[in-house]
């Protein structure tokens, strides 16, 4: 007998997250989420009028793949994908695996290729061309990561991806407001002290739409406005290795000095291209029930009293101008467990210690979400 929450997520997907109306299609891309969801999936968007269409694949597939694979047949692959991804109306992306590292040992040059053509296939047709949603699923590989035991694991999961996000929706409206009236802004913390402006980029809000988990507003920095040093203290896995104690050094919105645990490596990231040293995305976290970091990103840019500033591409919606086949979303998290911190806005202090102090942002606070 299925889990009953696995027909609830599934519902919210297509009915709340991707919106499908009748006789639309949507993608279903599953990378090794167990039956059930897809099963309860494809019954949802008929049930709704719509065409499911579904492609399955395997991380250590791609491995291989990837590996070995020449710049002509990964164009020709992104190719192949982008006219079924510009036929769809919808995209509800499905991620799950024994192991987050598959893809660790594919060659920088070879994942710097797949950035450039599977990864701008997803931000160019997938990001600008249809409603989607992407999420993970729980697996006890990522209960291990997040600290837990299995069933402890996928019960914290349910919480988090069922929770009431039309109500978080409302309540991120005066925050989307304040960020759209707001011009300089501060971010202090330990090994940080940073400033930039955000005049004149939309404030978009994420309420369980593209994102599930999700829990963020979302903007961008004036691409030049950026001065100063940030250190961020979430570990961040990215291809396949997972980076820890990254200091940015800014000066004029560009990446000057970048360390890390390893230094050479993710200056290799940083050299992708020349809008990976610049920054694409500024957003703050709100979903009460993520608390600590999993090394999984989507889980982990929407924790409770966090910020995440990321270098590389801008979404549309929020553009700076920035144009970079990485986005790299690298989180910072300030409540007092994690060192605290606080976020100004126009000199006016609006976030301490990762707490709303506002009085028309209180409602984003973690008990007013649950």
């Amino acid at each position: 007998m299925r889990d009953p929450r696995i027909t609830q997520l599934a519902d919210g997907l297509i009915n709340y997250s991707v919106e499908l109306k009748p006789g639309e299609r949507v993608l279903i891309e599953n990378f090794g989420v167990e039956e059930s969801l897809v099963e309860a999936l494809v019954e949802k968007a008929y049930e709704a009028g719509g065409h499911p269409f579904v492609l399955l694949k395997e991380s250590r597939i791609l491995r291989k793949l990837y590996t070995g694979a020449s710049r002509e047949q990964l164009e020709l692959m992104a190719d192949i994908e982008r006219k079924q991804m510009q036929a769809m109306d919808a995209y509800i992306g499905l991620r799950a695996g024994d192991n987050i590292n598959e893809l660790s040992d594919v060659p920088a040059e070879q994942q710097k290729l797949v950035g450039a053509t599977i990864g701008k296939m997803h931000t160019e047709d997938r990001v600008k061309g249809t409603r989607w949603v992407v999420l993970r699923y729980p697996s006890p590989s990522m209960a291990q990561l997040a600290g837990k035991s299995t069933e402890a694991f996928e019960d914290f999961y349910f919480n988090v991806c069922t929770l009431d996000y039309g109500k978080m929706d409302r309540a991120m409206d005066a925050l989307v407001s304040l960020m759209n009236a707001t011009d300089r802004v501060t971010i202090k913390g330990p090994g940080t002290d940073l400033t930039f402006s955000i005049k004149d980029i939309p404030a978009i809000k994420c309420s369980g739409q593209m994102n599930i988990p999700d829990g963020e507003v979302f903007t961008a920095p004036v691409k030049d406005s950026i001065n100063g040093v940030i250190t961020y203290n979430t570990p961040s896995p990215y291809h396949g290795f997972t980076f820890e104690n990254v200091s940015l050094t800014f000066k004029d919105g560009k990446i000057v000095d970048a360390t890390a645990n390893d230094t050479d490596r993710i200056n290799e990231v940083f050299n992708t291209d020349e809008g990976a040293r610049f920054v694409g995305e500024f957003a703050i976290g709100v979903n009460p029930y993520i608390q600590h970091p999993m090394k999984d990103i989507l889980f982990d840019e929407k924790i409770d009293g966090s910020f995440h500033f990321t270098p590389g591409q801008a979404y549309d919606d929020a553009y700076n101008g920035n144009n970079s086949s990485i986005h790299w979303d690298l989180v910072n998290i300030q409540r007092p467990d994690y060192g605290g911190g606080e976020i100004w806005f126009d000199d006016v202090l609006i976030r301490k210690d990762g707490r709303f102090v506002v009085d028309s942002l209180l409602p984003l606070n973690p008990e007013n979400l649950k």
